[in-house]
């Protein structure tokens, strides 16, 4: 698990090394609508591909190391002894143009230059409204991602596709 000071003090983290992340899923749809929704297992960044190397030896002196994931070697994971969790998305491009990461299918995923948000008061890159609708998409939809989706809507105006506007069946 991971709370606000944990998220703005790795972003802190990487930065002051010198290295470009920016913020997705759950903490990014937190630092859209500018509050703290949930509880949150993990922290997703979008890394540069080329700086992924100096990522993981910056995570590592704070205790992090790599854990094996059905994702790899497109999304790799690092957690620490104290639970916290990092989803690494590496893209190709920059943080000006934005880039794309190489998916486990040989796909490629389009992440747009980032935008601002708020985490604990601090401001941070994270992945815009419509990317984080089409980064929900494509699975089948838990309660979670729907509350998130919701509060996404909510407090940025973006449109939800069909899976999110209409109720699941009644069991």
């Amino acid at each position: 698990m991971l709370i606000e000071t944990d998220v703005v003090g790795l972003l802190h983290l990487l930065d002051t090394a010198g290295v470009t992340a920016w913020v997705d899923g759950g903490w990014g749809v937190d630092a859209l609508v500018g509050e703290t929704t949930r509880v949150h297992s993990d922290l997703d960044l979008v890394v540069l591909l080329n700086e992924l190397p100096v990522v993981r030896a910056t995570l590592a002196k704070s205790g992090f190391t790599e854990i094996l994931r059905d994702r790899l070697p497109t999304a790799p994971a690092v957690a620490d002894g104290a639970g916290r969790e990092i989803d690494l998305h590496p893209i190709t491009g920059t943080r000006r143009e934005g880039g794309y990461q190489l998916l486990p299918d040989g796909e490629r995923f389009h992440y747009p230059a980032p935008t601002t948000g708020t985490i604990g008061g601090h401001e941070i890159w994270c992945v815009d409204a419509v990317t984080q609708v089409q980064c929900h998409v494509g699975y089948e939809v838990t309660e979670k991602d729907r509350r998130d989706m919701a509060g996404l809507h909510a407090g940025t105006g973006v449109a939800l596709p069909e899976e999110y506007t209409v109720l699941p069946p009644a069991h």
